[in-house]
């Protein structure tokens, strides 16, 4: 059950809605060989005892009969080897093979590309003593193993060629779902990687909701032991090789997706919602960029009677519009946007899980997943707020009055100044930051507001304003530290000073001089059409009460 404001105030209009872990990146590293000690140690082990051949020369033969025992086994089993440039889409060029061979099972396809991994470059004397082993990174060749799993459904193994084998595990929580859901008779209609037809929504949500179970730790690590050593690794090191140097890999989590999916009921009512969210939120946010994908076919009307649209004849994969909404804070991205007919999906991304600083091992999964929920329903809580904005006449009122901060008087706050509205933008824009934000910040969101002439604003000012804004209790500060977040009653009130200044007191007054409208533009929209009657009647209100304009 969800527990945001968001999805809470458009329960009538849903289905249901599930909560899942969409796709993870696990790191998977032998700790031993990633310090000089530890490598040479391991080398000792690996050839009884002695680090005579530990040269670049031998460690360039690993890396090429590496290549070669690839090559040569899948050529002995048909498994297709594509070697892909620097500009490819490698997941793309699997879902087509999997389009193409829908049954297949285990090790499937390998592509073969460069990226960056650590490996080691020995230095030794004249004499053949070893001075020195220094790690660098350049760009060598990455095999992408991919494998289809009867628990996991496709899963990427990502290893560099050259020792340590370093190593990436690409899952995706949507097929695990989906695996799980098949097993156990849920009938479902998976788009992608969406859910979007759901007969038996709350059988389907719990077994969505295992994936941030404890247990999920074992899942995880039995999906990766089943294949990294078997499929992978044993063509660089074979079994007996593995068990003598004690090769053995730790996994760590590196990037986590989570998302929240709300099925509405009609499709029309989901894209008039949506469009109506960016509207209202895309300026509060500071949103510079906004991605549409334009498609060919069109929301289920109810009026429709299922009708298919003109051009879904024409096309033979016609897709919906779709419109990517997304907020980034350093590591951490926030992304809202459609799928298929009627899902409205919110995602929160970490990038490195370093941002979080909650631990990266693997044991340290379900307080990973439990930290981006909070960051999910914290956004979209903070994007009901912004977009159901209320102030009452008691707070203007107390806005220009001084007030107190501890034992420290602080002025009163006027927004007929540009300053403090450029403050008010800032700090909504800065709202949904997940761990909150700084005086630095703060500086630097509202000089990029503010006109090129006026470019002092600096942390030093920024702070007094943020004190101004905890005297009337629109900002707290985060406990033992000096960043500052929102709480989700101020962010109605901050948004709605913006909104009647900016887009109710500026555009009426700047239109009730004119008593006659101009011709009248190509798109024209309800709030234009309000704008236009408030206009009007306040031309005419104006002449009675003999204000000029």
């Amino acid at each position: 059950m969800a527990t945001d404001e968001f999805t809470n105030y458009y329960t009538d209009l849903l289905d249901g809605s599930y909560d899942c872990v969409d796709r993870f990146v696990l790191n998977a590293n032998f700790g031993l060989c990633y310090s000089p000690g530890g490598f040479r140690s391991w080398w000792r082990r690996l050839h009884h005892g002695s680090d005579a051949e530990l040269d670049n020369a031998h460690l360039m033969r690993m890396a090429g009969r590496f290549s070669r025992r690839v090559r040569g086994w899948a050529q002995a089993h048909g498994v297709p080897v594509i070697d892909c440039g620097r500009e490819e889409r490698k997941h793309l060029i699997a879902e087509e093979h999997l389009k193409k061979n829908p049954c297949i099972r285990g090790l499937f396809l390998i592509l073969v590309g460069r990226a960056v991994a650590t490996v080691w470059d020995v230095k030794r004397s004249s004499s053949g003593v070893i001075q020195n082993l220094e790690a660098k990174r350049p760009f060598i060749n990455h095999y992408s193993f991919h494998i289809m799993d009867p628990d996991w459904g496709h899963v990427t193994i990502k290893m560099a060629g050259h020792p340590p084998f370093g190593a990436q595990i690409i899952l995706n929580g949507h097929e695990y779902v989906a695996c799980q859901a098949r097993e156990a008779g849920i009938p479902f209609t998976k788009e992608g990687n969406c859910f979007t037809v759901l007969p038996n929504l709350a059988d389907l949500a719990r077994v969505a909701d295992t994936l941030s179970e404890v247990r999920t730790i074992g899942r995880l690590s039995q999906v990766c032991e089943r294949w990294i050593y078997s499929a992978c690794l044993c063509f660089a090191l074979d079994l007996e090789e593995q068990e003598r140097s004690g090769f053995h890999y730790h996994y760590s989590i590196y990037q986590v997706e989570c998302s929240r999916n709300l099925i509405f009921q009609r499709g029309s009512q989901m894209e008039q919602i949506f469009q109506g969210l960016i509207d209202r939120t895309r300026a509060r946010l500071t949103v510079k960029r906004l991605k549409t994908i334009f498609g060919v076919k069109c929301r289920p009307h109810r009026d429709r009677k299922d009708k298919a649209p003109r051009l879904e004849v024409v096309v033979e994969t016609p897709a919906y519009d779709l419109t990517i909404f997304k907020l980034h804070f350093g590591k951490l991205t926030l992304k809202v946007y459609t799928k298929g007919e009627r899902v409205l999906r919110f995602e929160a991304i970490v990038h490195n899980t370093k941002e979080l600083r909650c631990g990266r091992l693997l044991e340290r999964f379900p307080q990973i997943i439990a930290r981006l929920q909070q960051i999910l329903e914290q956004f979209l809580n903070n994007l009901y707020c912004m977009a159901a904005s209320f102030i009452s006449g008691e707070t203007l009122d107390q806005l220009a009055t001084p007030s107190q901060v501890g034992k420290t008087r602080i002025g009163g706050m006027d927004v007929n100044k540009p300053r403090t509205r450029a403050v008010l933008s800032a700090v909504l824009a800065l709202a949904c930051s997940p761990d909150g934000f700084t005086t630095g910040q703060l500086a630097n969101t509202v000089r990029s507001m503010l006109p090129a002439t006026d470019s002092s604003y600096d942390p030093r000012r920024a702070a007094y304003d943020l004190r101004k804004l905890r005297g009337k209790e629109l900002l707290s500060k985060v406990p033992d530290s000096r960043r500052y977040f929102i709480p989700q009653q101020a962010v109605r009130t901050i948004a709605a000073l913006v909104i009647l200044r900016e887009k109710i007191l500026r555009p009426i007054l700047a239109g009730v001089g004119k008593p006659k409208m101009g011709r009248k533009p190509k798109n024209w929209s309800s709030i234009d059409e309000h704008y236009e009657a408030v206009r009007q009647d306040m031309f005419t209100l104006m002449e009675d009460l003999r204000i000029a304009a």
